[in-house]
């Protein structure tokens, strides 16, 4: 059996949530990566910021209010508040916390490297960080899971 240990990358650096955004542009700019987990003093895995969450993209570029109508004296949103707020808190971010997307999606370090792969279809991730006991120890890349799976 193929642990998701036996080819996660432990060498991925990690970030606090009181971090600056700017670290974790230096740090992803300067090594090349395109995610950093979050971890806290505790050693979890709280967040994890990718790419995605560094750049707007044209339609959240003006962070307009999402299209809404009056109806019998109230607003009624055509679109999720939610959406919106989400896409305001992270363009407006000063540290990682505000940034990161909390609470991700992790794989166990035991896990064998289909559960991982099942879990990054299922979900629509590249990578998940890896725990074991609760405490990050690595980070598992789609194209590793899947070198593994062709050679299995």
């Amino acid at each position: 059996m193929t642990a998701v240990r036996d080819i996660m990358d432990t060498r991925i650096p990690t970030v606090k949530p009181a971090d600056s955004v700017e670290t974790v542009v230096h740090l992803m700019s300067d090594q090349e990566l395109p995610a950093i987990p979050v971890v806290n003093d505790g050693g979890r895995c709280v967040g994890i910021v990718t790419e995605s969450d560094l750049v707007i993209g044209d339609d959240e570029r003006d962070l307009r209010l999402p299209h809404m109508i009056s109806l019998f004296g109230g607003v009624v949103f055509l679109e999720p508040l939610s959406r919106f707020e989400e896409r305001l808190r992270k363009a407006t971010a000063g540290d990682v916390e505000d940034m990161m997307t909390a609470d991700p999606i992790t794989v166990d370090a035991d896990a064998h490297v289909r559960d991982a792969a099942r879990l990054m279809v299922d979900k629509k991730h590249n990578r998940l960080p890896v725990v074991e006991h609760g405490r990050y120890v690595g980070l598992v890349s789609r194209a590793e899971v899947l070198e593994t799976l062709a050679h299995l």
